[in-house]
């Protein structure tokens, strides 16, 4: 889908959008960040929050006001272990 196809109204998020993983300095991230960041959809990092042993080791989101912030931190862990950093 080209600029002039996009849904009025809708903004999508680019990979620009987000800090590199190591560069972030807050300690809970949105999901689609984290998404972005796990190369995973949005729509597993949700599920996982509702069937936290669909998830990997200590990926449990904190609830704000009815949102799901993911910790930076185990998912640094996470890309650690299984990207080899």
């Amino acid at each position: 889908m080209n600029d002039h196809q996009k849904k009025p109204g809708v903004k999508s998020k680019t990979p620009r959008e987000f800090l590199p993983i190591d560069q972030e300095t807050r300690s809970h991230v949105s999901t689609a960040c984290a998404a972005f960041h796990l190369n995973r959809k949005q729509e597993t990092l949700r599920l996982w929050a509702c069937f936290p042993s669909t998830a990997p080791n200590k990926l449990t989101p904190v609830r704000i006001n009815g949102r799901l912030a993911w910790p930076v931190e185990e998912i640094r862990r996470l890309l650690s272990v299984g990207g080899g950093k």
